[in-house]
This record gives structure tokens, C-alpha cells and sequence, in this order.
């Protein structure tokens, strides 16, 4: 069997395809793979390093805001478009994939679609509850649509094709450690424990505020363990912030560091979680069963991330707070709040591993075998 995935761009559109891999490949091992992305995105460097193969694409978006820099990108977006017909077929008749696969990013939309046009079975996988441009075109092509949540629906023409809520696949490691047994690998006690962080980047919204929020708790020492990863943002300024306040990065209270490379006993530690709302963010904090704080980044397609958020801030597992209306004292008093309610954290932490769903992968592989029988006639 060979199957052919295109995804790109950001980790978002990418680890949901090597997910998606690497479940077919534990089924069926013989399988063959290839990946079909751009040169310069992130995919160029994880694919290879997940150990698949990757052909590459030459496709970029187009830019709404006049500018002379942004006329130069559509001009490029333009040409490329002019070729990536081409370039797909070309990738597409040279692997002669049984099926194909797409998990949104620029690459997708001309290799799913000749796919779909040559009459290969093909899906596509949404992750975010506000669909991407691209997604939004392949849906009407496409065999089947695999959606993360069902909210996504709200923005697409269902009657156009078949669909299921599948949900998003997350790291194997995810809720496999007590919260008594992290926070003794972490040097922590049990007291009320925050983990922040604006992803490997990091976000100056919050930064800016966990720095205020440290200082705040650290002063009136009050009973609270923090974890935060300020990112490559914040690689001069936040450790400086730390010291002028007399601040240690690392304390039997607070451990500050660029990255968490161990998200996994970190979240298990959590009794809340301040962060951004990603949809790979938002499923690791369902399946850790997590109460959160959500600020939404204001600088993403479709605000995407808001539309995320409100998922669980409907289902009463998250408190989000726009980005405009963050403010130290906002913060403070929202985790006041829950600081001194365990009730209120252990409800938000029901509410958020409720709309987990446990079959992901069971889901993902059912609409993957439906797509095999369909070449198969």
C-alpha cells in the first residue's frame, strides 16, 4: 500500500500528518510513504526527521493588506500557482499512491486536489473549530473530511461531503503520570501548580504577564508552584525581568526556562494551564483533563484560535481572555479565583477531559480503511 500525505507550514498542519503516518503504519507496516510539502517550511526539516520521505512543492498564500512588500509575495504566490498543477500531478504520478491524505498548509490544496481529479480516495483533516482557507476548498473535492470539532461545521457546507468528528491525535505520553508523582520528579511540593507558556516562540502578551503574575505570587509568597517557558521571544528579556526583581529562574517553587522540553510531567503537575489555544495545545489539555486560561493569538488565519478556545470556554473547562483585554490585574484576579478553589478547578478539569476524545485513533483509521475499499472497487 502506498499512501501519499501533504501538509505544511506550521507544526499544527504537520504532526497531525505524521500522526496520521505512523498509526497506518503500526497496522499496516508494509505501508509505503510519502510527504508532499514546501522547501522553506517546518515540514522540510520534521518529515525527514520522523523518518519519511519528502517531495517538495513550490506554493505560497496570498496577502490582503496593500503593500509593496505583500504585491511582491502575491506576484510570487502567483507564478507558483501557475506551476503547482503541474508539480503535483508530477509527484503524484511518480509515487501512485492508493490514497491520499491532507492535514491543511499551502502544499495541500494542489496536491489534494489533483489527487481527488485523478480519481485517488482522498481525505482531509481539520484541526482548528475555524476551518483554514485551503480545507474549506478541498472539502468540496474530497471523499471524506475529518474534523477535530464538530464546531468547525458552523463554516462549511457540510452537505458537500462526508464527514466525522475524529478528534486530534496527541503525544502518546499525555496523562500517563500521576500529578503527585510529576511534581515530585519536579522538585515541587503539592501546592496549587501554574504552567504557562507561549509555545517554542513564546508570546509577548504573556511574558509580559506571567512576569507581573511571578512577582505577584513569589512577593506575597503565597503557596504556588510555577512552571513557565518563555520561548525564543522572550530569550533576553524575561530572565533579565527575573533578576531585577531578585527573582531565581529555578526555586522549590519556580522553574523558568526557554523551553519545556518535558511537556509531559509538566502538564501532569498543572492545576491550571495559561496559554495559547493551538488546537494541538487544546487536545493535550482535554486529554491531561486540565483546567485552563486561554488567550487566543489575534494574528492568526480566520482567529482561528478564538473559535478554538470558546470550545472549552463554552464547556466551562477554560476561562478565555482575549488578548486586548489582558492585563496583570485581570490575570491576578482570574487565578485568584481559582487559587482558592479546588471545587472550581476540579470542575473545569471534568469539563475539559469530557470533551476528550479517547478513540482517536480508532476514528482516524476507520475513515483511513474506508478510503482503502473505495480503491479497491
Amino acid at each position: 500500500m502506498k499512501v501519499l500525505i501533504a501538509c505544511g507550514g506550521t507544526g499544527g498542519h504537520i504532526n497531525p500528518g505524521l500522526a496520521i503516518a505512523d498509526m497506518i503504519r503500526k497496522k499496516y507496516p508494509d505501508t509505503e510513504f510519502l510527504f508532499a510539502g514546501t522547501p522553506k517550511g517546518m515540514e522540510a526539516k520534521l518529515v525527514p526527521k520522523a523518518g519519511y520521505r519528502l517531495e517538495t512543492i513550490k506554493v505560497a498564500g496570498f496577502q490582503r493588506k496593500i503593500s509593496l512588500e505583500n504585491i511582491g509575495r502575491n506576484a510570487k504566490a502567483l507564478a507558483y500557482l501557475a506551476t503547482s498543477g503541474r508539480r503535483a500531478k508530477q509527484i503524484i504520478e511518480g509515487f501512485r499512491p492508493d490514497i491520499a491524505i491532507g492535514t491543511g498548509g499551502y502544499a495541500a490544496g494542489p496536491v489534494i486536489r489533483k489527487a481527488a481529479r485523478m480519481g485517488i480516495p482522498t481525505a482531509i483533516h481539520e484541526q482548528n473549530a475555524y476551518p483554514g482557507v485551503t480545507n474549506k476548498l478541498l472539502s468540496k473535492e474530497v471523499d471524506y473530511v475529518m474534523l477535530t470539532v464538530e464546531d468547525a461545521l458552523k463554516f462549511m457546507d457540510k452537505s458537500k461531503f462526508k464527514y466525522s468528528v475524529t478528534g486530534l491525535p496527541v503525544r502518546s505520553n499525555i496523562n500517563t503520570m500521576s500529578r503527585s508523582e510529576s511534581r515530585k520528579k519536579l522538585g515541587f511540593d503539592e501546592s496549587f501548580t501554574i504552567l504557562s507558556f507561549g509555545g517554542s516562540l513564546g508570546a509577548g502578551c504573556i511574558n509580559e504577564t506571567m512576569a507581573e503574575v511571578i512577582k505577584w505570587h513569589t512577593g506575597k509568597k503565597l503557596a504556588i508552584n510555577h512552571i513557565h517557558g518563555y520561548g525564543g521571544m522572550g530569550r533576553e528579556t524575561f530572565p533579565k525581568a527575573m533578576k531585577e526583581a531578585g527573582i531565581p529562574l529555578k526555586s522549590e517553587r519556580l522553574r523558568i526556562t526557554e523551553y519545556i522540553n518535558d511537556m509531559d510531567i509538566c502538564l501532569a503537575a498543572a492545576d491550571l494551564v495559561i496559554c495559547r489555544s493551538g488546537a494541538s495545545t487544546l487536545a493535550e489539555l482535554q486529554a491531561a483533563g486540565k483546567a485552563s486560561i486561554l488567550i487566543p493569538s489575534p494574528i492568526v488565519a480566520g482567529n482561528h484560535q478564538y473559535h478554538n478556545a470558546m470550545v472549552l470556554g463554552n464547556a466551562g473547562a477554560a476561562v478565555v481572555i482575549e488578548q486586548k483585554d489582558v492585563t496583570k490585574e485581570r490575570m491576578i484576579a482570574e487565578i485568584e479565583k481559582l487559587y482558592g478553589n479546588a471545587e472550581k478547578v476540579k470542575e473545569m478539569s471534568e469539563n475539559a477531559a469530557k470533551l476528550h476524545l479517547t478513540d482517536t485513533n480508532d476514528r482516524i483509521m476507520a475513515v483511513v480503511d474506508e478510503l482503502l475499499e473505495k480503491r479497491k472497487k
